[in-house]
């Protein structure tokens, strides 16, 4: 065997071109393993995902259809005339829930201020009203609350809801991409050397049916994962706020009352406005003067629609609770996902043998595996005995990924105190914008601690690492002895950080 370059070089059944064949099989097949076990890990999020886009989109449909259906015949020409003023907003409650780039609460203004002029010229049609008239009108009828309190309640609670929704969706989306990507991550040359080792030198010393000893498995796993092991404290992290976000959704934000009865929230505000019409247009005429007469008739088409309609919506609140506990139950399950793949990969895919068999393949013979096993992540492989990994050097599509998971569970943490957020990237690459440096106590737990700023603006950066080294200027003044030891410090966090 004096010609293996892999195996150990005593007497063999294999020759050098079956070594490369075996060498090629162990590194497609362990990499098979690594993009079925992140396949299962995305179906269970793009199923949550699924599930609740759709409970989400079927809430807003019907709130939609209930509107179309009842107001015709409540409202007549109130709502005949100013369909597309409805239809509009539906619209654009659909694209910010798609995360287009649309400032909600500027939405439902609009909403509320074009919905305003149109009833105010139908509610007075003896009147001829010019734009500019209007904008007058807007100004001053605004100041005596035409519609109520419903503009600015659903505002409040329409915005945390739809934050809440998005963010939500989204996050489920992002963990699948960022699984997807960090699957298709290729081996490195020392990785696929300990891998044939591991699975098919035994075939070449007459030992086929001898299983790899469990710690072996695990430091030769542990070694090619470090990268992907790295990823765990985000991916917890993404997690739990997701966790964070649900409970919200399904308390404080009440997303199946809100979005169930938006329609019902513009029927009772445009009752607001019919019953003080009166009052709001003597204080618009004081303001504004009185407009000119019209030369068309009068219509009597809303003293008709007068009477109140009661609407009634079908609450689908046990749908959404079983939607969350579904959703938690699998969240908790998958938080360790990145640090016990190695031992599921190793007990269910390479069927490593028992951790007390001394009858098991250690990579020389069959025998016992004396080394300890590493711990997890790159830093933790700077003495693995089984694979050379350069911790100096991390993979920088997983530090990419890590990233996005970092955005996002910011995002879900602004979200879960009620503050919008861009979604301007796509996490393919890291030019989008985030969402700030704090996280909630609730939703990201002891990294608090490590974020302590608590500014929420409506869109962020992607978050910057702390600075290294030293202040030139500050450091000339010091001694040398004290400058050596700075420097030297400075150097260990470098270190540091490479390895985090």
């Amino acid at each position: 065997g004096e010609h293996l370059r892999i195996c150990p070089q005593g007497y063999t059944c294999c020759t050098s071109e079956m070594e490369e064949n075996f060498a090629n099989k162990s590194r497609s097949e362990f990499e098979a393993m690594m993009k079925e076990a992140g396949r299962s890990v995305q179906a269970i999020l793009t199923a949550q995902h699924r599930s609740f886009d759709s409970y989400f989109q079927d809430l807003l449909n019907k709130s939609e259809k209930a509107l179309y259906d009842a107001f015709p015949s409540m409202y007549g020409e109130l709502y005949t005339q100013n369909a597309k003023v409805f239809k509009d907003l539906y619209s654009e409650l659909r694209r910010y829930y798609r995360s287009s780039n649309i400032n909600l609460e500027e939405a439902l203004n609009e909403f509320w201020t074009r919905l305003l002029e149109r009833l105010f010229k139908l509610l007075n049609p003896q009147y001829h009203m010019t734009d500019e008239y209007l904008d007058c009108m807007v100004k001053h009828a605004e100041q005596h609350r035409p519609f109520g309190e419903v503009p600015r309640d659903l505002k409040v609670k329409a915005t945390r809801a739809f934050i809440a929704a998005r963010s939500y969706a989204q996050g489920f989306l992002v963990g699948s991409d960022v699984v997807r990507k960090v699957s298709q991550v290729s081996l490195s040359h020392e990785c696929t050397r300990a891998i044939m080792k591991l699975m098919y030198c035994p075939h070449c010393r007459g030992m086929s049916s001898v299983k790899p000893c469990n710690n072996y498995c695990l430091n030769v796993v542990k070694g090619c994962l470090a990268n992907q092991a790295d990823l765990s404290t985000e991916w917890k992290y993404l997690m739990e706020s997701l966790m964070g976000v649900a409970d919200r959704m399904d308390g404080p934000y009440n997303v199946d009352t809100v979005i169930g009865t938006i329609h019902m929230r513009i029927a009772e505000a445009i009752s607001n406005l019919q019953e003080n019409k009166d009052s709001i247009t003597s204080k618009v005429f004081q303001g504004c003067g009185n407009p000119k007469i019209s030369t068309k008739g009068s219509s009597s088409e809303d003293k008709k629609r007068r009477g109140k309609v009661t609407l009634e919506a079908k609450s689908s609140a046990q749908a959404l609770e079983m939607l969350v506990l579904d959703a938690k139950g699998n969240l908790t399950a998958l938080k360790t996902y990145w640090i016990t793949l190695p031992s599921s990969l190793c007990s269910k895919k390479v069927m490593a043998s028992s951790v007390s068999d001394d009858k098991c393949w250690n990579g020389m013979t069959k025998g016992s595996y004396l080394p300890e096993v590493m711990g997890d992540g790159l830093a933790n492989q700077i003495n693995n005995p089984e694979v050379e990994v350069d911790i100096t050097k991390p993979d920088m599509t997983i530090r990419q990924q890590i990233m996005q998971l970092k955005i996002m569970t910011n995002r879900l943490g602004n979200a879960n105190i009620g503050n919008d957020v861009d979604f301007q990237d796509t996490s393919d690459d890291m030019s989008g914008s985030g969402s700030g440096d704090s996280c909630p106590d609730d939703v990201c737990g002891k990294r608090l601690s490590k974020s302590p700023s608590t500014r929420q603006p409506e869109t962020h950066a992607i978050p910057k690492q702390s600075g290294h080294g030293v202040n030139g200027a500050s450091s000339r003044s010091l001694p040398s002895a004290s400058l050596l030891l700075l420097l030297l410090l400075s150097a260990v966090t470098a270190v540091q950080h490479l390895w985090r």
